[in-house]
C-alpha cells in the first residue's frame, strides 16, 4: 500500500515544470509543448512568476541559477545577483544617519539583476526568441490574472502608506482608489507596455541572439536604465528608518554590470554530489552542514523524530554561525570555503552537536582569520538584537513582509534549471513610474562596519538568501529543488533533502514532511535579529516529538500544520524517467509533467 500524500508525485518523460504558483507552472510547461528547451521554460515562467506572485518577485530583482547543460555537459551557476551602486558607500550611509540599512525604501537598493540573468539563460542555452518568452507574461498583465488573497492582504494593509508615501505604487497597486480583492482579475498594464517596448527594441536585429542582446540594452542601457535614473534623481521616500531618503543607484551603475557564469561549490554526500552557489550567498550552510552531519547516522533516525530534529537544527546553526563570520562577495574578501567544508573542520564542528539545544553564537576559529572572527562577534554583540525574527512565509506573521519564488525544470534531453528568482517585490520600494515595477531591497544585508566581507562597498554584492540546489547522483545530474524563505530556504532544503537521500521516499513525500526551522542565528533581513536557541516546527510532528524537544532545550513555537515552507522539486532517472513534486503549503506550488 502506497503511502499517502497530499499530491501525487508527477511521472512522465517529455517534460516537467514545478514552480511556487500553478499559472507559471502551466506557462512553463506550454513553453516545452512548443518545442522550448527547460531554459526556455524557466524564463518564461520566471516573468509570469513576476505578475501572479509580485509581493514575492519582480523585474527590479535578482536571482542565482544552478543548470545543466545536456549540450555542455556541465552544472554552471548563473550570477544575476546585482551589485551595491558606485555611490553605495558606508561613509555616504551613515551620514544619513543610519546604523543599518533600511529594509525597503531606495538606500536599500542595488543594481536590478534578474532582467539580466534571464536574459543571459535565454542567449546562451535557451532556443526561443525574447518575444516567445515574454509574450505570456505580457498576457497576464495586460489581461488580468487571478489576484491571490495573500497579495490583496499584503495590498489592503499598505493602502494608507503607499497613499502617503508612495503614491506611484498607491497608483499601480490601488486602482481607481481602491484595493483589490481576493481572486479579482488585476492588471498591470503599465508593466505590459514596457515589455512589449523591450521585445519592439530587440526587433529592430535580426536573429536570435542579436535580439536578446538588443532586450539587454534597452533594460541596461536604454529607456528602461534612462527611466530609473530620471525617476531617483529628484524622489526622496519614506522606509523603514522612520526618515526619507533619497537612493543612490545611477544608470551608469546599471550600464556598467551584466550577469555572470560561474562554477558551483560543491559537496559529495552517500552517493550524492550537492552543487550550490558561492559564498556571496547562503549555498555553503547547506554543504557545510552536510559535512557535520556526515558523521552522523541520519538513516537509522525517525526522519520525524526529536533525535533527527535535534541533530539537524543543531549542526544548522554551527553552520549559519560561520556564514556571519565568513561569508561574503569573493571578488572583495578571502573567503576560507575550503577549510569550511573540509573533514578536519567538520570533525572539530561536530564535537560541539551536543544533547541539548545550544543558545550560545558559536563560528569556529579558521587560521589566519582569527582578527575577522573577534571583529565580526563584537559588532554581533551590539547590532544583532534579539527579539522575532523576519521569517518571510509565515502565513501568521506580517502580510506586508516580501519574499522569493522558486522554479526547477527538467526536459526531455536532460536539461536541469533550479533558479531563485526574488526581490523587486511590491513592498521593496516605489513604482518606478512609467515601466510598472519596483527596485529591489537586498542592500540591507549589507553592514555599515568596515573591515567584514559583508561590509557595505560600491560593486559588492550583498550576500543573499536565494540558494537554489541542483544534485548529481553518482555522478549523474539527477534532482533539482529549493524553496523560497529568506534564511530559512537552506534549513527547508536540508530537511527534504536529508529524508530523500536517507529514507526511500518519494518527491511528493519527502516534500509533505513536517518541517522545522531556527532564528538561533542573526537574520540577513532589516532588522537583522536572532532568537537564541529557537525552534519553529510544525504542529504535524505531534504531541510527543515537541515535548521531547523541549525536554532537550530548545525554545520551541508550534507552527500551525501545513504553514511552513513552499518546496518544489523535480527529478531525472537514469532510464529518463522524470519526476516532480510541489508544496501543499499555501495551497499555490504546482508540479506539472507528461
Amino acid at each position: 500500500m502506497t503511502a499517502f500524500t497530499t499530491r501525487p508525485e508527477i511521472l512522465g518523460t517529455f517534460g516537467v515544470v514545478t514552480s511556487t504558483h500553478w499559472i507559471a507552472s502551466a506557462v512553463g510547461m506550454s513553453i516545452l509543448e512548443k518545442g522550448g528547451n527547460a531554459f526556455d521554460a524557466a524564463v518564461a515562467t520566471g516573468f509570469v512568476l513576476q505578475i501572479v506572485e509580485p509581493h514575492l518577485c519582480g523585474p527590479g530583482g535578482d536571482l542565482p541559477a544552478v543548470i545543466y547543460s545536456k549540450k555542455k555537459d556541465k552544472v554552471e551557476v548563473i550570477c544575476a545577483q546585482g551589485p551595491a551602486p558606485a555611490g553605495a558607500t558606508i561613509e555616504h550611509y551613515t551620514a544619513e544617519g543610519l546604523s543599518l540599512i533600511p529594509g525597503d525604501g531606495l538606500l536599500a537598493t542595488v543594481i536590478p539583476g534578474s532582467f539580466d540573468g534571464w536574459m543571459l539563460m535565454l542567449r546562451d542555452y535557451g532556443s526561443m526568441s525574447v518575444r516567445e518568452v515574454l509574450e505570456p507574461a505580457i498576457y497576464y498583465a495586460e489581461h488580468g490574472h487571478p489576484m491571490l488573497p495573500r497579495v490583496s492582504a499584503t495590498i489592503k494593509g499598505l493602502a494608507a502608506f503607499f497613499e502617503k508615501e508612495w503614491p506611484t505604487s498607491y497608483k499601480t497597486w490601488l486602482p481607481n482608489g481602491r484595493a483589490p480583492e481576493a481572486h479579482a482579475n488585476f492588471r498591470n498594464p503599465v508593466l505590459a507596455e514596457t515589455w512589449k517596448r523591450v521585445i519592439a527594441e530587440a526587433e529592430v536585429k535580426r536573429g536570435r541572439e542579436a535580439q536578446v542582446e538588443a532586450a539587454r540594452a534597452a533594460f541596461y542601457r536604454g529607456f528602461v536604465a534612462e527611466t530609473i535614473d530620471d525617476y531617483l534623481k529628484t524622489a526622496e521616500v519614506m522606509d523603514a528608518s522612520g526618515n526619507r531618503h533619497k537612493g543612490v543607484l545611477t544608470a551608469n551603475d546599471m550600464a556598467n554590470w551584466s550577469a555572470t557564469i560561474e562554477e558551483p561549490l560543491t559537496y559529495d554526500y552517500h552517493g550524492w554530489t550537492i552543487a550550490k552557489i558561492g559564498p556571496w550567498g547562503q549555498g555553503p550552510v547547506f554543504l557545510q552542514t552536510l559535512s557535520i552531519l556526515k558523521g552522523f547516522d541520519l538513516a537509522a533516525m525517525n526522519p520525524v523524530g526529536a533525535d533527527f530534529v535535534h541533530t539537524v537544527v543543531e549542526a544548522m546553526k554551527l553552520a549559519f554561525a560561520d556564514r556571519e563570520v565568513y561569508y561574503g562577495d569573493p571578488d572583495f574578501s578571502e573567503i576560507p570555503v575550503t577549510h569550511l567544508l573540509s573533514e578536519t573542520y567538520a570533525a572539530e564542528r561536530r564535537k560541539l552537536v551536543g544533547a541539548d539545544a545550544s543558545f550560545d553564537l558559536r563560528p569556529g576559529i579558521v587560521p589566519g582569520f582569527e582578527a575577522q572572527h573577534d571583529l565580526t562577534m563584537k559588532m554581533l554583540g551590539a547590532d544583532s538584537k534579539t527579539g522575532a525574527v523576519y521569517e518571510p512565509t509565515m502565513a501568521h506573521l506580517s502580510e506586508k513582509r516580501g519574499d522569493t519564488v522558486h522554479i526547477d525544470v527538467i526536459d526531455r534531453d536532460g536539461n536541469m534549471v533550479s533558479v531563485t528568482p526574488s526581490g523587486g517585490w511590491l513592498q521593496s520600494s516605489p513604482t518606478v513610474p512609467g515601466l510598472g515595477f519596483c527596485l529591489n531591497s537586498r542592500a540591507q544585508m549589507f553592514w555599515l562596519k568596515s573591515g567584514l566581507p559583508t561590509s557595505l562597498a560600491p560593486g559588492k554584492r550583498p550576500r543573499t538568501t536565494l540558494t537554489p540546489s541542483l544534485g548529481l547522483y553518482e555522478g549523474r545530474p539527477t534532482l533539482a529543488f529549493g524553496t523560497p524563505g529568506g534564511d530559512q530556504q537552506e534549513q527547508w532544503q536540508l530537511s527534504f533533502f536529508l529524508r530523500y537521500a536517507h529514507h526511500q521516499l518519494d518527491l511528493q513525500a519527502a516534500i509533505d514532511q513536517p518541517l522545522f526551522h531556527t532564528s538561533h542565528f542573526p537574520g540577513s533581513f532589516y532588522p537583522r535579529t536572532r532568537e537564541p536557541g529557537s525552534l519553529m516546527a510544525e504542529a504535524n510532528f505531534g504531541p510527543d516529538v515537541l515535548d521531547a524537544l523541549r525536554h532537550k532545550g530548545h525554545k520551541l513555537t508550534v507552527a500551525d500544520p501545513w504553514t511552513i515552507g513552499r518546496l518544489t522539486a523535480a527529478r531525472r532517472d537514469s532510464d529518463g524517467l522524470l519526476r516532480a513534486a510541489a508544496t501543499p503549503r499555501l495551497m499555490q506550488a504546482y508540479a506539472i509533467g507528461r
